[in-house]
């Protein structure tokens, strides 16, 4: 079998080196001129965390044709060809483009003005970023907030700009929203909020945002994060049936028996996710599809848990924001906030955790399995264990084997633990094995305690034995 794959981001790479593994003939396209990437960590080469080497993705095998800086025109689903190149299944990844609103003075965007979606356009704004002193990010979403917070780890004033009433309003209630912004202004970063901008002026001392009620905020630097808009062009002119974004099935086919879509541009059941997790598991079904390996593997949708990877901020949100029962913790002094949205039969349907709670890997096994939550709310809330606790400590030797350690690869435990086996004893080597880590990163301590753990656990295991054996002796 042949497929081709257009698009060689994140979905099209994994796809593209899963199936060269298991012995396909694979040739996938990729628009940019360089490898591919992780390009939700772009926000974290802002902040200087990583380097271009540190967020590349691992290199296929010597099976998958690679066409780099080489964007697809032409498909032919009669004869099945995409630039030329013969094909017996196509696999669409290509990806979502930038929302830019229609705002007078961003169209065409202004010198200054960058969006944050490419391995360039970082290159882009870290250039700019060197010789400028303040910024402004419109949009004050997920991706926003994390370039907001990169651009203020590299010492410069930060003013996030958005139009809703607060902060990741599809994420957070307006208390956890307030909770955020304050931890925010404490790192350098000012929040405007319910904030329509009308037009924006470049003039000599940068560019700056008029509002709807005549307030104007003014930078040397602008990133425009303001969502995103899934490329589905290539897939309506050839004829496939699209909504917002490529509609596919369970098995992630298309309206073409032999066309298959993942990742930002796709649309599964009326659903556009746009996050790198249900991207991957929609990748996991085509790889294990076309390979043969399971031709009954099928996506029935994901469960979100949106993490914010902001230095010295951290941030879980999951769920529904509203339900049958919500329950909540403040501590705004210490930028803590916990909320519990519990539904009818007890169990978890959504919750943020902003701050350090010891209790978060709890609730987030919680809202994977769909286990009753403790009678005692408050054990989860405020991290305070009581006799009412029936959730175990989050420690590697409490967690049983189903446990999702990486989401975005939907690694568990016991993955990690057969690699371990199998001879990966280090962080670096369990990421190589699993996939761990690869993705936003923020497991990354999670599969290094783990890993530290197994190393201690054979430990003690080998001396154990060796004291067995004295004694024997």
């Amino acid at each position: 079998m042949k497929v081709a794959i257009v698009g060689y981001g994140m979905a099209g790479a994994r796809i593209a080196r899963e199936l060269g593994r298991r012995g396909v003939e694979v040739t996938v396209f990729g628009d940019e001129p360089q490898a591919a990437y992780n390009r939700i960590l772009l926000s974290s080469m802002i902040a200087g965390k990583q380097t271009e080497d540190e967020i590349a993705l691992p290199v296929p095998p010597a099976n998958v044709e690679v066409r780099l800086g080489e964007a697809v025109e032409t498909v032919d689903l009669e004869a099945k060809t995409v630039n030329g190149v013969a094909f017996d299944k196509l696999v669409l990844a290509t990806g979502a483009d930038a929302f830019v609103p229609p705002i007078p003075g961003l169209d065409p965007l202004p010198t200054g003005a960058y969006v944050l979606r490419t391995i360039e356009d970082a290159r882009s704004i870290l250039d700019e970023a060197a010789n400028r002193a303040s910024a402004i990010v419109l949009g004050g979403g997920l991706l926003g907030l994390e370039a907001a917070r990169g651009l203020a780890k590299r010492g410069m004033d930060v003013t996030v700009v958005h139009a809703a009433g607060h902060l990741m309003d599809r994420q957070l209630d307006q208390l956890g929203a307030k909770v955020l912004a304050d931890s925010y202004a404490e790192v350098g970063v000012q929040s405007v909020v319910d904030a329509q901008t009308t037009r924006v002026i470049h003039g000599d001392d940068g560019l700056t945002l008029v509002l709807a009620d005549g307030r104007t905020v003014t930078g040397q630097l602008m990133v425009v994060s303001c969502g995103i808009r899934p490329n589905a062009d290539l897939a309506r002119s050839i004829g496939i049936e699209c909504g917002r974004a490529v509609k596919i099935d369970d098995q992630c086919r298309t309206s073409h028996p032999d066309v298959f879509a993942v990742g930002d541009c796709a649309e599964h059941r009326g659903i556009p996710y746009g996050l790198v997790g249900p991207a991957w598991e929609q990748s996991d079904v085509v790889v294990d599809l076309l390979s043969g390996v399971n031709p009954d593997a099928a996506y029935e949708g994901s469960r979100l848990v949106t993490r914010l990877k902001a230095s010295g901020i951290e941030l879980a949100a999951m769920g529904e924001v509203e339900g049958d029962e919500v329950v909540s913790f403040a501590d705004p002094t210490r930028g803590t906030y916990a909320r519990l949205v519990i539904d009818a039969e007890g169990r978890l349907a959504g919750a943020v955790m902003l701050g350090d709670n010891p209790m978060v890997g709890q609730v987030v096994q919680l809202f994977d399995t769909g286990d009753p939550v403790p009678h005692d709310r408050r054990t989860l809330l405020m991290g305070r264990p009581g006799e009412s606790v029936s959730v175990a400590p989050d420690t590697p030797a409490s967690m049983s084997d189903e446990v999702v350690v990486c989401r975005c690869n939907n690694v568990t435990k016991g993955v990690l633990g057969k690699a371990f086996l199998n001879g990966a004893r280090t962080p670096e080597a369990l990421s190589e094995a699993t996939q761990a880590s690869t993705g936003c990163g923020t497991c990354a301590e999670d599969v290094a305690g783990l890993c530290k753990w197994l190393n201690s656990t054979v430990a003690g295991i080998g001396q154990a034995a060796e004291q067995l054996n004295e004694v024997s002796a």
